[in-house]
């Protein structure tokens, strides 16, 4: 059958599936539907990188098992090409994101991910720069608009100053900006919002019934932030009211002093004349610090004292105010109670401006001498009037807040870590806000007829820090006429957040030939929502939360009929390279293309997903992909033997049989569960009887080539076609497996006598050691090395190994 050779192999297939469209669905007559959904790429300009090679191979392994096992396949692809990283690099470089995007596109589908042997519908391509397709985008912020999800304030926002725009809080990674790391800072801006805490119990809710990976749902969870207490009504002596969030409303008597975060609107209202130079100062340094450095562990309290007192509900006692960076504005209601004997911060706070310390909660009723720290511990109120006795977090939170409810200073409150998401940005290289804004009509969403809002191009567009998108700087841009009134008006200039374009794109994959909806209904409701998303974990709070917000609204606005976006969920893990992380600093990045051209993509996939655990990651060595290069080498011998032809039924043998059977199960196990790397051991396995014994066997021989298809499709199309097939192997069905075959008659034993391998034995399989042993004493190629020794030693591995340890007598 001549030699394997990848190169030729690769190029024939492309071009074969290309002609007959093989991997292209007639999405209307597909009987058993299965949506298997792939993250799609930010198309950089350094083109593919081995990270998405594991993802895809490892979503495309599923597709292509489905669809032997008779599913109708449906597997998109396209690019999440607009957003800052695509202008940054375009500024960096001197070039246009218009004209390096398209360029970008084109690298990345012809000359890299049609050549890794993904089944990818190329027909529905979706690009998310496209007018075409932003123009939905746009469709989705007027529609969230009109039905009350998307608004506009003036509150303190993330500014990033590299990029020159604001982030959402999702996109602050420990305090710095996700894309060019830079510090983050506070900044009083308009923005746009969507309502993404509208849902927040929902969408918590449903994690504990949708089927996604466990460290994805902890992530969303912990983002989610759920937490139940109570919002109590505290008065500023001579003043207003205000209300705080607390989850500990027992410990309302041990209540020193109140503290404001620097941005509380309310502080220019009660600070003190002589406090005011001190707080604007403090304020000032305040916002030069991210959020992830005001509530760092063990970081030096500061604060500034507002000459304002506040009245405690439970007992009317005056206590001081602070404003302190510690506390943040976008969280709870921008003010707490401190309670420094049952706080840490507050303990260090209190400590450090020498304010006092109440213990209100005791273990066992004991109070402490002196408290060296908080107390968080459990225990039961003390210093703490009608309530004291009472078990502190059992009976002490409910009988407080009853109590100031019953009052007017108090409800039982739930609250969330959940913000709404910002979807500003005052960038260049996004889709336009769709609203217009008239002195006489307000502001007024751009009408369906009127979309898209085309993006202008700019030949500068380079961000100016000013707070406004470059598009302000386009006079024909931005003044245009009210669609209400006809009068004179301005457009929004901020485009929208990237993350909204990848927030539905799958919605538009199945209905790309449709222009005049962003997804058909029929369509939608055959192949939604999305059977099997494979993709990073590193989306849990970014992507996968928004678009899974996006789907409830979508549902609540009467445009879809389901509330989650896919039904399944897979993070896969994570790739390094001999043990270390991979990076550009380091020069360790791996270029799939090269070992693509070397030894071909069959063993480049085949080496990702053998190197370890897909859900876990694994460690890249260089020499692991020519390794399975030589691998394939024998599986072609194997199944395509030079000389003596193939047998047409099934081997009687029953070692073969079970080899053969035994296998089928396993690898379907494996490849449902997406453990990769032990199905293709077993398919070694498999090869390396078959090699041994000269297994020359027709039903061996497709099986195998069925097993290996979605690991290795173009050698497998290659020795199907090659074993007389005409049809692709993908037709072919998933072979089955006769239960009694994987199961043993007899096995070998190795005897080993001092470690020494002194005999091999055809023995019945599954028996237990006491039944073995003696048939391996009294063996006389066995009992000759026994005479004038005693035993002291059995090692035994059941249908494996009898190893005898023995000294002389």
């Amino acid at each position: 059958m001549g030699k394997y050779d990848p190169a030729a192999v690769e190029a024939k297939w492309r071009t074969v599936w290309e002609e007959r469209g093989t991997d292209r669905l007639d999405l209307d007559k597909a009987e058993k539907p299965f949506y298997n959904l792939m993250m799609f790429p930010y198309p950089s300009a350094e083109g593919l990188h081995v990270g998405n090679v594991f993802a895809f191979v490892g979503s495309d392994i599923q597709g292509r098992f489905h669809r032997l096992k008779g599913f109708d396949v449906f597997e998109p692809m396209g690019f999440d090409a607009f957003g800052m990283h695509s202008e940054n690099f375009a500024l960096k470089n001197g070039r246009h994101p218009a004209e390096m995007v398209p360029k970008n596109i084109e690298n990345f589908r012809e000359n890299q991910l049609k050549k890794v042997g993904l089944m990818l519908d190329w027909s529905r391509q979706v690009d998310t720069t496209s007018p075409e397709y932003y123009k939905w985008t746009q469709w989705m912020f007027v529609t969230l608009y009109k039905n009350g999800f998307a608004y506009k304030k003036k509150a303190p926002v993330n500014w990033c100053p590299g990029c020159k725009t604001v982030l959402a809080a999702e996109q602050v990674i420990d305090g710095e900006c996700e894309r060019c790391t830079s510090t983050v800072v506070k900044k009083d801006m308009e923005q746009w919002y969507f309502k993404t805490t509208a849902f927040a119990q929902e969408l918590l809710d449903e994690l504990d019934r949708i089927d996604w990976s466990e460290r994805t749902k902890t992530a969303q969870r912990n983002w989610i932030g759920r937490s139940q207490g109570a919002e109590v009504t505290f008065s500023v002596d001579g003043g207003p009211d205000f209300q705080i969030f607390t989850t500990r409303p027992d410990t309302l008597f041990g209540a020193t002093y109140m503290v404001f975060s620097p941005e509380h609107p309310l502080l220019d209202q009660i600070t003190t004349p002589e406090q005011r130079p001190a707080l604007s100062e403090y304020r000032a340094a305040a916002a030069a610090l991210s959020e992830v450095d005001r509530q760092a562990e063990g970081r030096d309290k500061t604060g500034v004292f507002t000459g304002a007192d506040a009245v405690n509900p439970v007992n009317n006692e005056r206590i001081p105010i602070w404003a302190a960076d510690y506390v943040l504005m976008g969280y709870g209601t921008g003010a707490i109670m401190a309670v420094p004997a049952h706080d840490q911060r507050d303990f260090d706070f209190a400590v450090k401006f020498n304010l006092p310390i109440r213990q209100v909660v005791a273990p066992d009723g004991k109070m402490f001498d002196a408290l060296p720290e908080a107390y968080v511990g459990e225990g039961l109120l003390v210093n703490s009037g009608d309530f004291n006795g009472l078990p502190a977090k059992e009976q002490g939170i409910e009988a407080v807040t009853t109590r100031l409810k019953e009052q007017g200073r108090a409800e039982f409150k739930i609250n969330y870590r959940l913000r709404d998401w910002c979807v500003s940005r005052q960038r260049y290289w996004g889709p336009p806000i769709p609203i217009i804004y008239c002195d006489k009509c307000g502001a007024v969403a751009v009408p369906e007829k009127d979309l898209p809002v085309t993006l202008p191009y700019l030949e500068d567009y380079k961000p100016d820090g000013s707070g406004f998108s470059p598009l302000r700087r386009d006079e024909s841009f931005f003044h245009t006429t009210c669609p209400e009134c006809g009068g004179p008006a301005t457009r929004e200039t901020d485009v929208s957040d990237n993350f909204l374009c990848s927030a539905w794109y799958f919605y538009r994959y199945p209905s790309t030939e449709f222009g005049d909806r962003p997804f058909d209904a029929a369509r939608t409701k055959k192949w939604l929502p999305v059977d099997l998303y494979v993709g990073g974990n590193e989306h849990a709070v970014l992507h996968l939360l928004y678009s899974r917000w996006l789907c409830r609204a979508l549902n609540q606005c009467g445009h879809l009929d389901f509330v989650e976006p896919y039904k399944r969920f897979v993070a896969h893990g994570m790739i390094v390279r001999e043990g270390a992380k991979m990076s550009k600093s380091r020069g360790n990045v791996i270029n799939p293309d090269e070992y693509i051209r070397e030894f071909g993509a069959d063993a480049f996939r085949m080496y990702l997903m053998f190197m370890g655990a897909y859900l876990e990651g694994g460690d890249f060595r260089d020499g692991g992909v020519r390794a399975m290069k030589s691998f394939l080498d024998r599986l072609w011998t194997a199944v395509l033997p030079e000389e003596g032809g193939l047998a047409a039924t099934e081997p009687e043998d029953a070692e073969t049989r079970f080899w053969l059977h035994s296998t089928i199960k396993a690898v379907t196990a494996d490849l449902a569960r997406f453990s990769y790397n032990t199905a293709i051991a077993r398919l070694m396995e498999l090869i390396n009887h078959v090699t041994k014994n000269r297994v020359r066997n027709r039903v061996v021989s497709e099986a195998v080539v069925k097993m290996v298809a979605p690991l290795a499709p173009h050698v497998a199309e290659e020795m199907w076609e090659q074993l007389g097939h005409s049809e692709t192997v993908f037709a072919g069905g998933w072979p089955e497996w006769d239960e009694e075959a994987t199961f043993r008659a007899t096995v070998e034993y190795v005897v080993q006598i001092n470690g020494k391998v002194r005999a091999k034995l055809d023995l019945p399989a599954g028996l237990s050691q006491e039944v073995i042993e003696p048939q391996v004493l009294d063996n006389p190629a066995v009992a000759k090395w026994l005479e004038g020794q005693t035993i002291v030693k059995k090692v035994y591995v059941q249908d494996k190994l009898m190893n005898l340890v023995v000294k002389p007598n």
